[in-house]
C-alpha cells in the first residue's frame, strides 16, 4: 500500500514518541537534550508547531514532521520543519515523501521559503536529501554540534525558496 502524509492528532503521539525517543538519545541529529521527557517532547513536537504530520503505510506511522515559522515577526514568511523516521522505515522514501509534503503544504499556508537551521555535517544522508529537494546550503556553523563519536562536527543552515508549481 502507498504512503499517506496526515495531520497527526494527540491519539498519535505514542507513535511519535516510539520513534522520536531513540532518535534524541542517540544524540546524532538533533541539538535537543538527549534526555526529554514525555510532555517535553509532546510540547515541542505536537503543541509549539503550527502543524504537525504523521507518514504512514498501512496504518503504521513511519515518520512525522512538524512545521512552524522559523521566525516571528518580520521573519514569519520562512517556514521551518523536523522531520524523523522510524529506523526500520529508512531508506524507504518516507523523508522525502514527508519533504515533498511539507514543501507543498508551506507554499500552501504563505511561506515563501524554507530553511532549516542546524543539518549536522555528518548526516550525510539528509543533507543529500534536502538538496535533491532544492535546498542550498547558505551557512555553516563551524564545530557547533558535538557528536557522541565524531566530536565537534559543523552544522549546516540549509535554504530554499519555494514558488509555485512542483516542490520536487
Amino acid at each position: 500500500m502507498s504512503l499517506t502524509v496526515r495531520s497527526a492528532t494527540d491519539d498519535d503521539f505514542a507513535a511519535i514518541w516510539a520513534i522520536f525517543r531513540p532518535i534524541l538519545a542517540a544524540g546524532e541529529t538533533y541539538a535537543l537534550d538527549t534526555d526529554l521527557n514525555t510532555d517535553q517532547a509532546r510540547a515541542l513536537w505536537l503543541e509549539a508547531p503550527l502543524a504537525t504530520f504523521v507518514a504512514e503505510r498501512d496504518g503504521e506511522i513511519l515518520g512525522s514532521y512538524y512545521l512552524k515559522a522559523n521566525f516571528g515577526g518580520n521573519g514569519k514568511h520562512v517556514a521551518n520543519c523536523g522531520y524523523i523516521v522510524s529506523e526500520a522505515a529508512r531508506g524507504q522514501g518516507v523523508a522525502g515523501e514527508m519533504c515533498r509534503h511539507s514543501l507543498h503544504t508551506a507554499h500552501a499556508l504563505g511561506f515563501t521559503a524554507m530553511q532549516y537551521n542546524s543539518v549536522i555535517a555528518t548526516n550525510e544522508g539528509a543533507i543529500r536529501l534536502w538538496q535533491r529537494h532544492g535546498f542550498e546550503i547558505v551557512g555553516r556553523l563551524p564545530g557547533a554540534f558535538i557528536h557522541p563519536r565524531a566530536g565537534a562536527v559543523d552544522a549546516l543552515v540549509m535554504y530554499r525558496v519555494l514558488t509555485e508549481g512542483p516542490q520536487n
